[in-house]
């Protein structure tokens, strides 16, 4: 098994190249893809990339704010429907397996990559069929039902967390971390905001979290944040946009809300302290700007994977953890005061984070995927 050492990072390779990038579902697939897709650009003249999608509005959106032509196949997700749904899901595996096919047959990549989501599946699925080297990341510390099939059939299987050896029974596993945007990372960002004094950022993730919003909107209008509220940049998600709105709209609070946070990068910068749940995706951008944060894992995720997510920060002292069935206004409160009231502790904190990161993973995936394709 490897342990994503490899040379040759920033060396211009030949032209002409072409990957299909397969993701889908949440920001927490597609946006590593996205990394990826970044950095096989920095490192190939000419390079083509497709992103092959599913049908969600999200799945297409965010691969074109970057300027990527999607494909979308016809496949839903499986987990969490129940028999009849999870039987409907597969009935049209079949299907998405025969359009990927098509699609890899006219565009002809070098290398498919998945991003583990069910749009991932068909599309490797078909790569495997033609004869097209195959690649699957997976973000999260349990992996997904996509992956844990695919391991079987793929050439080399990334993984952001040690912990998921584990749960792979076959396959190539190379230990890279999950891939980091290059725009989270650009150090000449400051602290820009527009707002004085302390920032707190709120991630649901990308489709938001009622029981955070809840607990952050409840914290900050207790009367022991009076004369200590921070300044507030808040995602929502839409569900949850106008409700949120209102409340900081009525208590006459200093607030970015949004439902989806398009330049997260500048939020980052601007935050002192993050509130969050912990999806891969935020723990490695949290990790790689070394920003402190109080997750929240959902509880709900499959086999606790944000629970387990959270602590890679937490038993470093990079973060702290509330969970949702603990988690209210005044247990918030209580913890925002304490690093609010203490920059050491909010800096120590930081620093903590930080040495956990890893801000070279889309670099060394792109180091084995250019091994992989001669």
């Amino acid at each position: 098994m490897g342990d994503g050492n490899h040379a040759g990072k920033g060396r211009k390779a030949e032209k002409g190249r072409r990957f299909i990038i397969a993701a889908g579902g949440t920001g927490g697939h597609l946006f590593p893809g996205i990394a990826i897709a970044k950095a096989l650009e920095a490192r190939l003249e000419g390079v083509e990339i497709r992103f092959v999608v599913g049908r969600r509005k999200m799945d297409s959106e965010i691969p074109g704010r970057y300027g990527y032509e999607t494909l979308s196949v016809d496949v839903e997700g499986i987990k969490g429907r129940g028999w009849k749904g999870g039987l409907s899901a597969l009935s049209k595996l079949p299907g998405g397996i025969w359009q990927s096919a098509g699609m890899i047959r006219a565009f002809s990549p070098d290398l498919v990559m998945g991003m583990g989501s069910y749009a991932s599946a068909p599309v490797c699925l078909a790569a495997r069929l033609l004869g097209t080297p195959t690649a699957i990341h997976e973000q999260n510390s349990y992996p997904g039902l996509a992956n844990r099939m695919l391991c079987r059939v793929v050439d080399r299987v990334f993984i952001s967390f040690e912990e998921s050896r584990e749960h792979f029974k076959s396959g190539e596993l190379v230990w890279t971390g999950n891939p980091v945007r290059e725009e989270i990372l650009e150090p000449s960002r400051t602290k820009s905001s527009g707002h004085g004094g302390f920032t707190l950022l709120v991630l649901g993730g990308s489709l938001g979290a009622r029981a955070v919003n809840e607990a952050v909107t409840a914290a900050l209008t207790l009367p022991e944040m009076a004369g200590r509220r921070p300044a507030v940049i808040h995602q929502t998600g839409d569900a949850d946009f106008d409700r949120v709105a209102a409340v900081y709209r009525d208590e006459g609070l200093d607030a970015d809300v949004v439902p989806f946070i398009q330049d997260m990068a500048s939020a980052y910068h601007a935050a002192d302290l993050v509130v969050s749940r912990a999806g891969a995706t935020t723990i490695f951008e949290l990790a790689a700007l070394g920003k402190p944060s109080i997750l929240v894992p959902y509880p709900y995720a499959a086999n606790r994977h944000q629970e387990i997510n959270a602590m890679s920060l937490v038993r470093g002292g990079g973060a702290e953890m509330i969970h949702q069935k603990d988690l209210d206004g005044a247990v918030l409160a209580r913890v925002l005061l304490k690093y609010m009231n203490d920059a050491a502790a909010l800096a120590e904190m930081g620093r903590r984070a930080g040495a956990a990161g890893r801000p070279e993973a889309a670099s060394t995936i792109v180091d084995h995927i250019l091994e992989m394709v001669g």
